[in-house]
């Protein structure tokens, strides 16, 4: 196998992983005491309101009038209902397992862009997908339950819901491909964020919570707008410009790791042998399915 070498992008790199893995962790706090939609909701509004600015102040206002439509859309199946799948599933598995899954996301894209595009994967890729799901079912088999957990719950519809998501940021992937322009990235990023909230707002409203959150919940949702979503999205726009989107989007292979070290530090989850092999056989798969990590020949 040949994997490229790093160069100078390993410190964004870096940041972002450790970045986005928190993500799990703020999810999870604020989710427990607004629930799941709520918690997306005021997480894409936070992040709306710390991109428009930056936005506007680049002149791009125009471009997003333009094309408003398919860019408003894409954050309804980018981050609107993939951030409340996430916000229901880490209230009901671990975050490193919630993570792990996550990490599937160019495995489905992969998948996505062959029945949707056309883009045909090479035996490598193939290789990779088949693969990739195996460490899936292995990983779900192990983990997920049908018997409702303490939170009243079975722990197989919170793995369907992370299921679901990637699928989701797959589908948003082929469709941005598809069907919007060549866009400032910056424009898209607020664009998405803006259909999302808006995606998001009224089913928010009907299922807040009874109570006023405590001041942990909303520095989580302060944490998660801004930082996770907001500055991550800058962040990984810039990767994108200085590696590629080929080498940006390993960043979701070193997610877990990050995910996985914060939830056994700050919520004493346990992680297992199995959970470690099956995340390790994802990871291969899906860098066999993307094309980062090619057979010898292919």
């Amino acid at each position: 196998m040949h994997v490229s070498p790093a160069k100078g992008w390993l410190a964004d790199f870096l940041i972002l992983a450790a970045i986005w893995g928190s993500s799990f962790l703020f999810m999870r706090v604020a989710a427990l005491e607004l629930g799941a939609l709520p918690t997306a909701a005021v997480r894409v509004a936070i992040a709306s309101v710390f991109l428009l600015p930056l936005m506007l102040a680049k002149g791009h206002w125009a471009d997003l009038r333009q094309h408003w439509k398919p860019v408003l859309f894409v954050g309804v199946l980018n981050s609107g209902i993939p951030f409340a799948l996430y916000s229901f599933a880490v209230m009901h598995i671990t975050t490193g397992f919630s993570s792990i899954l996550n990490a599937t996301v160019p495995l489905f894209g992969a998948l996505v862009a062959w029945l949707w595009l056309g883009d045909k994967p090479t035996l490598s890729r193939t290789v990779g997908l088949a693969v990739g799901f195996g460490g899936v079912v292995l990983l779900a088999g192990g983990q997920a339950s049908f018997k409702p957990n303490a939170s009243g719950i079975a722990p197989v519809w919170a793995v369907a819901a992370c299921l679901v998501a990637t699928t989701c940021y797959a589908l948003a992937a082929s469709f941005t491909k598809k069907h919007i322009p060549s866009l400032p990235p910056l424009v898209t990023a607020t664009g998405s964020q803006i259909g999302a909230t808006l995606a998001l707002v009224l089913p928010a409203l009907w299922f807040k919570p009874d109570h006023w959150p405590s001041a942990s919940a909303w520095w989580a949702l302060l944490v998660v707008g801004v930082l996770c979503t907001g500055v991550a999205y800058i962040l990984y726009f810039k990767l994108i410009e200085n590696s590629g989107p080929a080498r940006a989007l390993t960043v979701t292979f070193l997610v877990p790791v990050f995910a996985i070290a914060y939830g056994v530090l700050f919520l004493g989850e346990s992680v297992t042998a199995w959970m470690l092999l099956c995340g390790a056989v994802i990871l291969l798969g899906t860098a066999l399915s993307s094309g980062l990590v090619k057979l010898p020949g292919r």
